[in-house]
């Protein structure tokens, strides 16, 4: 005599998994989703204190670059309208 089953069987057991597991990786991702929109606000958000460091960057290359020319005119190397020609070039004027 067969027994009656009482469950769903071994076919049904994994297809049940499978739907846990999937639900599960859908949650996980849409919580990795959320995650990252809240890292990116938050990157934007420290954006400006980090673009506001390198802006120093270039005032200090021109100053360099004008100690560096009037080396060169004190040197003899450069004259003085060479000088305020190249000058005038790196400040844009």
């Amino acid at each position: 005599m067969m027994g009656r089953r009482r469950g769903p069987g071994l076919v049904g057991a994994m297809a049940r998994t499978a739907v846990v597991v999937g639900t599960a990786n859908a949650v996980s991702n849409k919580q990795q989703q959320k995650d990252a929109a809240q890292n990116a606000a938050s990157a934007e958000q420290a954006a400006p204190v980090q673009e506001a460091a390198p802006a120093a960057a270039p005032a200090d290359d021109l100053t360099a670059q004008l100690e560096a020319l009037a080396k060169l005119r004190d040197q003899g190397i450069l004259t003085e309208d060479e000088f305020s020609a190249k000058k005038a070039q790196i400040l844009g004027i």
